[in-house]
């Protein structure tokens, strides 16, 4: 009898350690089915919300415009005056300009032209480089340029990688007048790519003033050559005058209209003996 009762008892207990086995088993396969499932929630709950915006400054923060002052010669844009920065920085905007391109072809008399002799003043200089800024108001919110000017000699060409990096933009620059600036657009291009990839690509031409006096021949093989480069570039072309203040002003309300999508399109202009637009 003692032995029946004996075999009974290891029966019920291995039928038991069976029992909690596959217990076991099945809480740990509902965990991983639970933890499967969470996680393709998590994946699909992520997906709909959509790729987080790449850049801050791709979206305006926008608030109250601030009661601030007109800056000296400022002008309206978009319909919104440029003002003065107020003493709060929470709400401010940086974005880096590049400039590149050959000696003497203006590239410090445009970003003079546009941020205004006094800034000029107080840009920093650094050997082969030049730093400016400018500050600004759009739909409220304050925006501050901060443009690299980088000399064009060889000795300059080690800031390349600094200047460029994080740039939103790029802007290669050549004097109408020569030839050979216009040239050497593609080699400052192909530098400034190997730094940065997603910065929108300008191509400037300077000194549109003395450009007109050329013979209109000239001015025709320039213009077809400068548009071929632009095209190759995938840039938008300008033609410019820091003298007669042309195109200086619309080549930054353009950047900041491609970067934040404002409702302001510039307009093609392939008109020969007018400053022209190309896109």
């Amino acid at each position: 009898m003692a032995k029946i009762i004996g075999k009974s008892r290891r029966r019920t207990t291995q039928a038991c350690h069976r029992m909690a086995h596959h217990v076991n088993l099945h809480c740990n396969l509902f965990h991983r089915v639970s933890f499967l499932g969470r996680f393709i929630w998590d994946r699909i709950f992520l997906c709909s919300l959509g790729r987080p915006t790449p850049a801050p400054y791709l979206r305006l923060p926008l608030r109250s415009p601030p009661s601030t002052a007109t800056l000296h010669g400022g002008s309206s844009l978009y319909g919104h005056p440029i003002t003065t920065p107020c003493d709060s920085d929470s709400d401010l905007v940086n974005l880096k300009i590049s400039l590149l391109g050959d000696c003497d072809i203006g590239k410090t008399s445009f970003v003079i032209k546009y941020v205004g002799d006094e800034q000029e003043k107080r840009s920093l200089q650094m050997k082969g480089l030049n730093l400016m800024d400018k500050t600004l108001s759009v739909q409220g919110a304050r925006i501050s340029f901060s443009i690299w000017d980088v000399a064009g000699d060889t000795g300059s060409l080690h800031q390349i990688p600094m200047a460029c990096k994080d740039s939103v933009a790029i802007l290669v620059m050549f004097d109408l007048t020569n030839r050979c600036t216009l040239n050497s657009v593609v080699g400052w291009y192909s530098k400034a790519r190997k730094w940065n990839q997603t910065a929108i690509p300008i191509l400037i031409g300077t000194k549109f003033d003395d450009f007109v006096r050329l013979p209109p021949d000239v001015q025709w093989t320039i213009v077809t050559q400068a548009r071929a480069y632009a095209r190759a570039m995938k840039a938008t072309l300008f033609f410019s005058s820091s003298t007669h203040n042309i195109n200086v002003n619309k080549i930054f309300k353009f950047i900041m209209a491609k970067l934040f999508n404002l409702p302001w399109k510039v307009e093609r202009n392939l008109t020969l003996g007018e400053p022209t637009i190309d896109f």
